[in-house]
C-alpha cells in the first residue's frame, strides 16, 4: 500500500547528541567516533549545503535489516504462490484468502487487514483502478484484465511491501507495452539508488522513461519508507528532478512503486470506498513495487 501526499521534514528532527566517547545511537556496542560520527558528519555537511537529509530513525541497523529480510522472505513467497495460481475466471476476493492463508501459514500478518480501516489483506487493481483495489467476490478477472496484486507483511514487528502486475491470458499488445514499460521504469530507477546521491535521480530516470514512451506518472502518490512501520519517511516522488529530494544513505529502506497512466496523470478516489484510486479518464494503469535498501556500493533489494 502507498502513502498519500508529501510528508514535511525536518532536517534536524530525531538526531541524538552523542559524545566522541558515547555508545552509537545505532546499537553496534561501538564507541560513536569509531562508529557513525564520520557518518553523521558528512550527512550535516550536506544538510548544510541545502539539501534535505534523513534524520537517524530513518537508518536502520544490521539487527533490524536482518528482521526485515526475514519478513520480506514471506512478501515474495506470497507473491510467487499468487503468481502460481492467479487466472481468468477467479474473483478477487479468492487472491485475498491465498494471501491471508499463505502469509499466516508461514508465521507472518497481512499488513493491509485493518490498517486504517482497510477491510482486506491484499489490495487487487485491476485495468483502470490505479491502487488500493478491494478484492471482492463480484470482481471476477477476465481473460485480457491488468491486475496489480499489492502484498506487505509484517513478522516479528518487521514490515515487508512489494507488489507485481500480472496479464490475464492473452492482453491488448497495448496493455502488455504499459506492464512491461512500468517494470522497465523500476529496473531504471534502481539503477540510480547509490549512497550519497539524492532521491531526485532515481525519480527523474523513472519519469523520463515513462513519459519517453508516451505514458504518464501519478503525481499524488508515491513510494515511502518501510521496515519497522508500515508507512515511514521519506515520500518518494517519481516526478523528482536530480540532485533534489531526499539524500540516500546507507541503511535507508524505501520502495520504487511508479504508478504509470496509459492516457492522463489525473486520478481520483472513489465515494463510497474512500480507498480505491482510478485514473480519471479511464485509461488503465500498471504498476510493479520493490523495496530496496541503500547499501555502501549501490543497492539491495529486499522484495520484489
Amino acid at each position: 500500500m502507498h502513502a498519500f501526499n508529501r510528508k514535511q521534514f525536518d532536517k534536524s528532527a530525531k538526531q541524538q547528541k552523542l559524545g566522541r566517547n558515547d555508545k552509537c545511537w545505532c546499537n553496534s556496542g561501538k564507541k560513536y567516533k569509531q562508529c557513525h560520527q564520520a557518518f553523521d558528519d558528512k550527512i550535516a555537511r550536506i544538510a548544510d549545503q541545502g539539501h534535505l537529509v534523513p534524520h537517524q530513525e530513518m537508518i536502520k541497523n544490521a539487527d533490524q535489516i536482518a528482521g526485515i529480510r526475514q519478513s520480506a522472505k514471506i512478501n515474495i513467497a506470497v507473491l510467487d504462490y499468487v503468481a502460481e495460481h492467479i487466472h481468468a475466471d477467479m474473483c478477487t476476493e479468492e487472491i485475498d484468502r491465498m494471501v491471508y492463508d499463505i502469509t499466516t501459514k508461514m508465521g507472518g500478518i497481512p499488513a493491509p487487514l485493518h490498517y486504517q480501516g482497510y477491510p482486506k489483506s491484499v489490495c487487487t487493481s485491476v485495468n483502470e483502478q490505479v491502487c488500493h483495489g478491494i478484492p471482492s467476490e463480484d470482481i471476477i478477472l477476465k481473460e485480457g484484465d491488468i491486475v496489480n496484486v499489492d502484498v506487505s507483511t509484517i513478522l516479528n514487528g518487521y514490515f515487508s511491501d512489494s507488489s507485481r502486475m500480472f496479464c490475464i491470458g492473452d492482453v491488448s499488445p497495448e496493455k502488455k507495452r504499459l506492464v512491461d514499460v512500468t517494470k522497465e521504469c523500476v529496473s531504471i530507477g534502481l539503477k540510480e539508488v547509490k549512497p550519497w546521491g539524492f532521491l531526485g535521480d532515481m525519480g527523474q530516470a523513472v519519469h523520463d522513461h515513462a513519459y519517453a514512451n508516451g505514458y504518464t506518472v501519478v503525481r499524488e502518490i508515491g513510494g515511502h519508507g518501510v521496515g519497522l512501520e508500515f508507512h515511514e519517511d521519506p515520500w518518494v516522488s517519481y516526478n523528482s528532478l536530480r540532485g533534489e529530494e531526499m539524500l540516500m544513505v546507507p541503511g535507508m529502506i524505501f520502495t520504487i512503486e511508479p504508478m504509470v497512466n496509459m492516457g492522463k496523470a489525473d486520478i481520483y478516489v472513489d465515494d463510497k470506498n474512500q480507498w480505491t484510486v482510478y485514473t480519471e479518464d479511464g485509461m488503465p494503469s500498471a504498476q510493479w513495487e520493490i523495496m530496496v535498501l541503500v547499501t555502501e556500493d549501490g543497492a539491495e533489494v529486499l522484495s520484489y
